[in-house]
């Protein structure tokens, strides 16, 4: 069975997956409106016909109207704790927002897709995974109306942002890359990948919840 979205809205929609995400909804044919939740006006965005800049500086600020009437709702926010600053402040982008926006689309009986992380546990040491699993735990307890969680490995693409860990991994896996098999869960998979998945799982979920890790991700 495959539904179509009708209208999306995105989170994240400036960041390496929110921006091909918009691309890839942009060129869905079924797709006929994107809002796109941004802090500022996005000359990129504003090329795309389908797309609807709604500007607000504070994402707890979005209510139950905003959400009205989308049939899909992308969560594609999240930061690191060097960019975010603290803990404090990354956590109150990848779980306090990410969440609020969860309980909005609750409400509205959109599908939810959530752009998570590899290694997502709230349970971990690692405190971004944790975060990362303790929001996915908190989804769970929602009566979303159907979700979908995405687990990327390493992301592959060029962040208008600088992260130089990233960086210098993603040039010495593009010197390895052909020693790396497909079947290791370990891969790093491109922005592009990760938009189609979540564009897949939107046309194609039958489940209420369901998580696409890093190899479904490869093979989709």
């Amino acid at each position: 069975m495959t539904y179509s979205i009708e209208s999306a809205i995105v989170i994240g929609a400036t960041g390496l997956v929110g921006k091909t995400l918009i691309k890839a909804l942009q060129n869905e044919r079924q797709c006929e409106k994107i809002t796109a939740i941004v802090r500022n006006y996005s000359n990129e965005l504003a090329q795309y016909p389908k797309v609807r800049q709604f500007v607000l500086e504070d994402f707890l600020m979005l209510n139950d109207e905003d959400l009205f009437g989308h049939t899909h709702a992308f969560s594609c926010l999240g930061s690191t704790l060097k960019k975010a600053g603290s803990k404090e402040q990354f956590y109150n982008i990848d779980y306090v927002i990410n969440a609020h926006f969860a309980e909005l689309v609750q409400q509205s009986g959109a599908h939810y897709l959530l752009l998570s992380a590899f290694g997502a546990n709230d349970q971990s040491l690692f405190f971004y995974n944790r975060v990362k699993g303790e929001l996915e735990a908190y989804i769970k307890s929602l009566s979303v109306n159907k979700v979908s969680i995405i687990r990327p490995s390493l992301l592959l693409g060029q962040r208008s942002e600088k992260r130089r860990l990233e960086d210098a991994t993603q040039k010495l896996y593009q010197r390895f890359s052909h020693l790396v098999p497909n079947t290791f869960k370990y891969k790093p998979v491109t922005a592009e990948q990760v938009a189609h998945t979540m564009v897949d799982a939107a046309l194609n979920q039958t489940l209420k919840f369901q998580t696409y890790d890093n190899l479904a991700i490869q093979k989709i």
